[in-house]
Protein backbone atom coordinates (compact mmCIF):
# COMPACT_ATOMS: atom_id res chain seq x y z
CA UNK A 1 0.00 0.00 0.00
CA UNK A 2 1.58 3.41 -0.95
CA UNK A 3 1.71 6.00 1.82
CA UNK A 4 -0.38 8.28 0.09
CA UNK A 5 -3.48 6.26 0.01
CA UNK A 6 -6.36 7.75 1.90
CA UNK A 7 -8.82 6.13 3.91
CA UNK A 8 -12.46 8.11 4.58
CA UNK A 9 -12.11 8.32 8.76
CA UNK A 10 -15.46 8.89 10.35
CA UNK A 11 -15.04 12.21 12.69
CA UNK A 12 -18.14 12.50 14.13
CA UNK A 13 -18.23 11.14 17.60
CA UNK A 14 -21.74 9.75 17.58
CA UNK A 15 -20.93 7.75 13.94
CA UNK A 16 -17.87 6.59 15.64
CA UNK A 17 -19.48 5.03 18.60
CA UNK A 18 -22.05 3.79 16.46
CA UNK A 19 -19.33 1.23 15.05
CA UNK A 20 -18.93 -0.16 18.76
CA UNK A 21 -16.48 2.23 20.41
CA UNK A 22 -16.76 3.41 24.14
CA UNK A 23 -19.24 5.78 24.35
CA UNK A 24 -17.27 9.02 25.43
CA UNK A 25 -19.60 11.34 28.07
CA UNK A 26 -23.59 10.74 28.56
CA UNK A 27 -26.56 12.63 27.61
CA UNK A 28 -28.49 14.57 29.71
CA UNK A 29 -31.11 11.62 30.16
CA UNK A 30 -28.01 8.92 31.28
CA UNK A 31 -27.61 10.61 34.03
CA UNK A 32 -29.89 9.63 37.21
CA UNK A 33 -29.44 11.83 40.92
CA UNK A 34 -27.61 9.46 43.24
CA UNK A 35 -25.67 7.43 40.25
CA UNK A 36 -21.82 6.96 41.25
CA UNK A 37 -19.38 6.85 39.01
CA UNK A 38 -16.36 5.60 39.58
CA UNK A 39 -13.37 6.97 37.28
CA UNK A 40 -11.00 4.82 35.40
CA UNK A 41 -8.06 4.92 35.04
CA UNK A 42 -6.58 5.80 38.25
CA UNK A 43 -3.01 7.99 38.48
CA UNK A 44 -0.13 7.96 39.73
CA UNK A 45 1.07 11.44 40.34
CA UNK A 46 5.29 11.47 39.92
CA UNK A 47 7.59 14.03 40.86
CA UNK A 48 8.01 14.72 37.04
CA UNK A 49 4.25 15.46 36.62
CA UNK A 50 4.48 17.70 39.75
CA UNK A 51 7.26 19.85 38.31
CA UNK A 52 6.47 20.45 35.11
CA UNK A 53 3.03 21.82 36.02
CA UNK A 54 4.53 23.90 38.52
CA UNK A 55 6.95 25.55 35.84
CA UNK A 56 4.16 25.38 33.02
CA UNK A 57 1.57 27.46 35.56
CA UNK A 58 4.73 29.38 37.01
CA UNK A 59 4.19 28.13 40.73
CA UNK A 60 7.55 28.43 42.11
CA UNK A 61 6.46 27.45 45.48
CA UNK A 62 9.20 25.30 47.32
CA UNK A 63 7.17 23.30 48.89
CA UNK A 64 6.58 21.86 45.37
CA UNK A 65 9.50 21.94 44.04
CA UNK A 66 12.60 22.19 46.42
CA UNK A 67 13.27 18.71 48.49
CA UNK A 68 15.38 20.81 50.71
CA UNK A 69 12.61 23.61 51.85
CA UNK A 70 10.33 20.71 51.30
CA UNK A 71 11.89 18.13 54.81
CA UNK A 72 11.65 21.36 56.39
CA UNK A 73 8.63 21.83 56.30
CA UNK A 74 5.29 20.29 58.29
CA UNK A 75 4.94 17.62 55.86
CA UNK A 76 8.80 16.60 55.62
CA UNK A 77 8.30 15.81 52.05
CA UNK A 78 7.40 17.49 48.59
CA UNK A 79 3.53 18.29 48.60
CA UNK A 80 2.06 17.96 44.95
CA UNK A 81 0.82 21.57 43.49
CA UNK A 82 -3.27 21.31 44.60
CA UNK A 83 -4.52 22.33 40.90
CA UNK A 84 -2.78 19.35 39.19
CA UNK A 85 -4.32 17.75 41.58
CA UNK A 86 -8.22 19.30 40.87
CA UNK A 87 -6.56 19.05 36.98
CA UNK A 88 -6.04 14.98 37.07
CA UNK A 89 -9.58 14.68 38.71
CA UNK A 90 -11.78 16.96 36.11
CA UNK A 91 -9.39 15.07 33.19
CA UNK A 92 -10.89 11.50 34.99
CA UNK A 93 -13.91 12.45 35.24
CA UNK A 94 -14.75 13.45 31.52
CA UNK A 95 -14.95 10.10 29.55
CA UNK A 96 -17.98 9.88 32.04
CA UNK A 97 -19.20 13.35 33.09
CA UNK A 98 -18.49 15.84 30.15
CA UNK A 99 -17.33 13.90 27.58
CA UNK A 100 -20.48 15.19 25.56
CA UNK A 101 -20.63 18.42 26.95
CA UNK A 102 -21.05 21.89 25.63
CA UNK A 103 -19.37 24.30 28.60
CA UNK A 104 -18.53 23.36 32.32
CA UNK A 105 -20.12 26.50 34.00
CA UNK A 106 -19.42 26.17 36.87
CA UNK A 107 -17.24 24.89 39.75
CA UNK A 108 -17.64 24.95 43.94
CA UNK A 109 -16.41 23.99 47.02
CA UNK A 110 -13.01 23.23 46.08
CA UNK A 111 -11.52 21.59 49.06
CA UNK A 112 -7.79 19.85 49.85
CA UNK A 113 -8.31 18.02 52.78
CA UNK A 114 -5.05 15.92 53.04
CA UNK A 115 -2.21 16.43 51.16
CA UNK A 116 -0.96 14.62 48.05
CA UNK A 117 2.57 13.20 47.47
CA UNK A 118 4.43 11.86 45.05
CA UNK A 119 4.08 8.42 43.92
CA UNK A 120 0.24 8.88 45.53
CA UNK A 121 -1.79 7.53 43.12
CA UNK A 122 -5.45 9.40 42.70
CA UNK A 123 -8.84 7.15 42.56
CA UNK A 124 -11.58 9.73 41.99
CA UNK A 125 -15.49 9.06 41.60
CA UNK A 126 -18.34 11.47 40.66
CA UNK A 127 -21.93 11.48 42.53
CA UNK A 128 -24.60 13.07 40.42
CA UNK A 129 -26.56 15.29 42.71
CA UNK A 130 -29.12 17.31 40.53
CA UNK A 131 -30.64 16.66 36.73
CA UNK A 132 -32.20 19.88 35.15
CA UNK A 133 -33.47 20.09 31.66
CA UNK A 134 -33.57 23.53 29.85
CA UNK A 135 -37.06 25.39 30.06
CA UNK A 136 -35.55 27.68 27.29
CA UNK A 137 -33.36 25.44 24.74
CA UNK A 138 -35.13 22.36 24.89
CA UNK A 139 -31.76 20.10 23.39
CA UNK A 140 -29.76 20.81 26.46
CA UNK A 141 -30.08 20.77 30.36
CA UNK A 142 -27.52 20.86 33.66
CA UNK A 143 -25.75 18.50 35.43
CA UNK A 144 -24.31 18.39 39.02
CA UNK A 145 -21.65 16.49 40.28
CA UNK A 146 -19.23 15.80 43.91
CA UNK A 147 -16.03 14.42 42.86
CA UNK A 148 -14.27 13.08 44.90
CA UNK A 149 -10.29 12.09 44.46
CA UNK A 150 -9.14 9.36 47.59
CA UNK A 151 -5.47 8.26 47.03
CA UNK A 152 -4.09 4.57 47.51
CA UNK A 153 -4.98 4.02 51.56
CA UNK A 154 -8.85 5.53 50.46
CA UNK A 155 -7.79 8.84 52.28
CA UNK A 156 -9.83 11.37 50.88
CA UNK A 157 -7.45 14.28 49.47
CA UNK A 158 -9.79 16.33 47.26
CA UNK A 159 -13.15 17.03 46.19
CA UNK A 160 -15.11 19.57 44.19
CA UNK A 161 -18.58 19.94 42.97
CA UNK A 162 -19.00 21.06 39.63
CA UNK A 163 -22.41 22.25 37.08
CA UNK A 164 -21.99 20.86 33.37
CA UNK A 165 -24.43 22.01 30.21
CA UNK A 166 -24.92 18.74 28.41
CA UNK A 167 -26.99 17.85 25.27
CA UNK A 168 -30.49 15.63 25.83
CA UNK A 169 -30.05 12.77 23.39
CA UNK A 170 -33.77 14.15 22.28
CA UNK A 171 -33.48 17.57 21.16
CA UNK A 172 -37.18 18.05 21.00
CA UNK A 173 -37.83 16.69 24.33
CA UNK A 174 -40.90 18.37 26.42
CA UNK A 175 -38.90 20.04 29.41
CA UNK A 176 -40.69 18.97 33.09
CA UNK A 177 -41.85 21.35 35.87
CA UNK A 178 -39.16 22.95 37.69
CA UNK A 179 -36.63 22.70 34.83
CA UNK A 180 -33.67 25.49 34.00
CA UNK A 181 -33.97 28.08 32.22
Amino acid sequence: MSSDTRHAIETDQAAREATGAHPYGRYLEEFEVGATYKHWPAKTVTEADDHLFCLITMNHHPLHINDVYAKASQQGRNVVVGPLVYSLALGMSVSDVSGKAIANLATEELKHPAPVFHGDTLFCESEVLEVKPSRSKPDRGTVKVHTRVLNQDGVLVAEFKRLVLVPRREAGATPAEGDVE
